[in-house]
Formats: C-alpha cells, sequence, structure tokens
C-alpha cells in the first residue's frame, strides 16, 4: 500500500472531468480531499492524499497526466533552509496540520513532518526570513 499527498492542477478545459472519480474506480484507489480551489470556467487546483497498491496508484498517477493534470507530491515540495531559519515559531501558529511543531519546549526547535503537509502556503507566506519555500505551481 502506498499514500501520498499530491497537489492536482486542472486545466480550464478538463475542469469539469470526473478524472478523481475514474482513478477510483478504474485503479480502486481512495482519496481524502485536503484542500480545494476550483471555479467554474477557470482552472482547478485540488491537494487530495491517494491511497491504494502501489502498482494501480502508479497506473492512478499515469492516468491523470495522459489526461492533462499536472501533478506535484506535497512531499518532494516543501522545503526549509535549514541555514535561514531561527525558529521563531511563526509558521508553527498558521500550520492547520502540525506539519510545523515544537516538539521540544526547552530548546523551541520547530520541526517539519512532511508527511502532515497540504501545501497550503501559509508557513511560506508568515516566515520573516523566507526559509520556507513550495514550488510556484503551488
Amino acid at each position: 500500500m502506498v499514500s501520498k499527498k499530491v497537489v492536482l492542477r486542472f486545466p480550464e478545459e478538463i475542469a469539469d472531468k470526473p478524472l478523481v472519480s475514474d482513478i477510483c474506480k478504474k485503479f480502486n484507489l481512495t482519496f481524502n480531499i485536503m484542500r480545494a480551489n476550483i471555479f467554474p470556467r477557470k482552472e482547478g487546483i485540488l491537494t487530495l492524499e491517494i491511497a491504494g497498491e502501489k502498482q494501480l496508484f502508479d497506473k492512478g498517477i499515469k492516468y491523470l497526466k495522459e489526461n492533462g493534470v499536472s501533478i506535484n507530491f506535497v512531499e518532494e515540495s516543501i522545503n526549509r533552509d535549514e541555514n535561514r531559519c531561527y525558529h521563531c515559531g511563526f509558521c508553527v501558529a498558521v500550520c492547520p496540520t502540525e506539519a510545523l511543531t515544537i516538539t521540544d519546549r526547552n530548546s523551541m526547535r520547530v520541526e517539519l513532518f512532511k508527511d502532515r503537509c497540504i501545501a497550503c502556503g501559509y508557513c511560506v507566506k508568515v516566515c520573516p526570513v523566507k526559509a520556507m519555500s513550495l514550488p510556484e505551481e503551488f
């Protein structure tokens, strides 16, 4: 079994197609919607956690790409520049999933748990030293 968070971008011309539903039916995958920005006659952006058997997961991702969906894996995309971060905690205050957390109150060190991230970008916006980053396509 594999479970990954992905950001899917649906161009305007395919935003009305049931492609997520298709991968569930065709490849026996499940999904959980983490975040969604969908507007009529415009690009749609979905952050999903997709799960299933590895081989079927790969086929589902391939199917989405073949149908014009651009895909980014969240865990591979969120970054923190350790040389810039001074563990102020601003990001912790805005992180809705506790992907950024202070695990030791003595050191006040901020830990990044990439597997919890949903690529909301709040940490990027509030970081005073710009230590957090996501690709522009997010």
